[in-house]
């Protein structure tokens, strides 16, 4: 299938993207992902190795777009959000205030 990522046009089949990110080791998901085989890798790590182009050059809305065209899971966020303290609830910690901090 023809997608054009960065201005440039290529031409990608589903076997073609599981082949390319075969071994390829997946980053820690941080915002928009893809679902490749068993695997969950950032979109621009798959970018980057499908179109062997720097990851400044393209969006990740572009690859988003590719990845779906080709029948593929994309995600918006990760699976497991960081929590953490408020700033008043660390400060309050840091402080020592007893029975402001709330788990």
């Amino acid at each position: 299938m023809r997608c054009v990522i960065a201005r440039y046009p290529f031409d990608f089949t589903k076997d073609g993207v599981v082949a390319s990110m075969k071994g390829i080791t997946p980053e820690p998901v941080t915002g928009e992902s893809v679902t490749i085989g068993r695997r969950r890798y950032p979109v621009k790590q798959v970018g980057e190795i499908i179109t062997r182009q720097d990851r400044r050059d393209f969006t990740g809305g572009e690859v988003v777009r590719a990845m779906v065209r080709l029948g593929f899971t994309c995600h918006e966020h990760p699976d497991t959000p960081v929590q953490g303290l408020t700033p008043l609830q660390s400060a309050s910690a840091m402080l020592g205030v007893p029975g402001t901090y709330e788990a």
